[in-house]
């Protein structure tokens, strides 16, 4: 079994800083007289604690960036919220971010933000890197001209960067670097919860191993709530408290990280966890059939059936609702057959 890094659980009795409720969001197109629905995610409910790392896992075109995007408030056109809720508590004040737009804006960066996928996705390639802090955080911090650049050098410090990188521009770091600086960007606010959208994605194993423990490091020093989302199951291990397991737009196994390892409930869950590499396994590995469905027009019943090993006659006909079980939740009429398969 691979090893999982137990991480201290946050407290159970904890206040929620984020409540999502039945939450769907539908890309909806209408062109040349065609309607088009795609449901990318589809009643989704779950809460993350204060000072809690929660992942999100599920392979491509699983509905996780959507998910995040629209947690985060920063979706565009065809995307749209139908039904659901999304609440973040800041301070002891309750935000909704659909229904309290102004007050969400204005909690951007100092209480929410966000690590993009990409780090040229966030710096702008022709302008310096000390723009970059200037245009996402001065507006935010309330400082002269003189504080700011002594706060963000201080803070460049900390996650191990030389302050003097301010003065360059992107092309002129490694990708290594250029991940850091999105980190410190999306940190230097000292925000309650951050989103990480696979910040990991395209680093080599050395340098995904040191932006996992500074992000860990920054997440214990400012005691922030992270949503940490990437298609990767080893880093979930290394550094999530929890783990929610996405698939077709639908929120199918959720459950404490050194759990959902070792006693896996739902079969897809429990592939995802079977197709990693383990050192002296020689076993040849067996793939998952068939592919994701297409959100246009999703199977019935449970949407993940058509590939599944257990699969019965009443898969086919029914969802099954996401409850509770052992400790944590599950959607899956055959939930704990797993090993057994």
């Amino acid at each position: 079994m691979l090893a999982v890094v137990e991480t201290k659980p946050a407290s159970v009795e904890a206040k929620p800083v984020l409540r999502v409720e039945g939450l769907k969001a539908y890309y909806q197109m209408n062109y040349f007289g065609v309607r088009r629905e795609v449901r990318a995610v589809d009643d989704i409910s779950l809460t993350i604690k204060r000072n809690e790392i929660y992942g999100i896992a599920g392979e491509s075109s699983s509905g996780k960036s959507s998910l995040i995007k629209t947690i985060a408030g920063a979706i565009t056109p065809p995307l749209r919220v139908v039904e659901g809720s999304v609440k973040f508590d800041f301070g002891g004040k309750e935000l909704d971010v659909y229904a309290e737009r102004p007050a969400m804006k204005a909690a951007r960066w100092k209480h929410l933000s966000y690590v993009m996928q990409g780090s040229m996705n966030v710096l702008n390639p022709v302008r310096k890197v000390k723009h970059a802090f200037h245009d996402f955080a001065f507006k935010h911090m309330g400082l002269s001209e003189q504080d700011f650049r002594a706060r963000v050098e201080s803070h460049l410090q900390r996650i191990g960067l030389d302050p003097r990188v301010l003065e360059a521009y992107p092309h002129q770091l490694s990708g290594g670097m250029r991940q850091r600086l999105t980190i410190g960007l999306a940190t230097v606010c000292e925000p309650e919860f951050i989103i990480a959208d696979e910040p990991t994605t395209a680093l080599d194993v050395l340098v995904q191993q040191d932006v996992l423990a500074l992000i860990k490091e920054v997440q214990q020093r400012l005691g922030s709530s992270i949503i940490f989302v990437t298609h990767d199951m080893t880093v979930h291990a290394a550094i999530a408290d929890r783990i929610g397991i996405v698939y077709a737009g639908r929120l199918v196994e959720e459950g404490p990280t050194i759990d959902v390892f070792e006693r896996p409930q739902h079969p897809y869950t429990a592939h995802l966890i079977a197709s990693l590499p383990r050192i002296g396994d020689t076993k040849k590995r067996i793939a998952l059939p068939g592919k994701p469905p297409n959100l246009a027009d999703p199977p019935s019943g449970c949407r993940f059936h058509p590939r599944c090993p257990l699969a019965i006659d009443k898969c086919t006909r029914e969802n099954p609702p996401l409850v509770p079980r052992q400790t944590g939740r599950v959607a899956c009429w055959r939930a704990g057959e797993v090993e057994a398969a």
